[in-house]
């Protein structure tokens, strides 16, 4: 199931799948496939950093761990995160483990008036809470769909998701009741993967005449990138 709005030309286009090669010329790993056991073209499933995603204010301790599933179990709704019951709010920080370029997000809450009505997307924003996140400004934000029987689609613009590191998801309500459910949350796209080891740069400075007689270790310059 796909949902169109809040879509713009340049947006991922549901359905597009890469059959071209890529000739970069760069030395890091670069994809567009899913991994085998999604059964989702461009899945960003085996990207996402499951054990530092956090969610606030759910009802069982790391519950929303388990609502990042292969896609072959997007209907499974033995595993789910709730709000506490008396606050439909959820608030989901997602880390990746690649540099992301995000075309789309699925959401499912199910086809209960618990699922979630609305979802703010923030990109590389690790800093949010219930405090802060009324007035931040979202990446991009959706209606959702009720009523739902399987996870929707919600393509995003990806000239505003060109290189994501993590996701913050604000679910603020539910259509009806006091409790927010969702059973599935997924994520297409591309990645590149990030390199552990730090570039280090060493310029050589040209000598002037005020200083011929410093020590040669001092004309040089370094340079860390991180």
């Amino acid at each position: 199931m796909n949902c169109h709005n809040e879509a713009g030309d340049d947006d991922y286009q549901p359905g597009h799948t890469h059959s071209h090669g890529h000739g970069h010329g760069h030395d890091h790993d670069h994809s567009h496939d899913a991994a085998a056991d999604t059964g989702l073209a461009d899945s960003l499933f085996g990207k996402v950093n499951v054990d530092l995603v956090r969610c606030l204010n759910e009802s069982t301790p790391d519950a929303i761990k388990r609502v990042f599933k292969p896609y072959h179990q997007r209907l499974d709704t033995t595993q789910f995160v709730s709000s506490d019951p008396d606050d439909p709010e959820l608030l989901v920080y997602v880390p990746f483990t690649a540099m992301i370029k995000l075309k789309s997000v699925f959401i499912w809450g199910g086809p209960s008036d618990s699922a979630p009505s609305k979802v703010r997307v923030f990109s590389n924003r690790d800093d949010l809470d219930f405090e802060s996140i009324g007035e931040a400004a979202p990446t991009q934000e959706w209606a959702l769909a009720r009523g739902a029987r399987e996870p929707v689609e919600y393509p995003v613009r990806v000239t505003k998701f060109g290189n994501v590191r993590s996701l913050t998801l604000h679910f603020p309500e539910c259509f009806d009741g006091d409790e927010s459910t969702v059973y599935f949350l997924a994520f297409r796209g591309e990645w590149v993967e990030l390199k552990d080891t730090p570039v280090v740069a060493v310029y050589e400075l040209k000598p002037s005449a005020a200083d011929h007689k410093a020590p040669a270790s001092e004309n040089m310059g370094h340079h860390s990138i991180h």
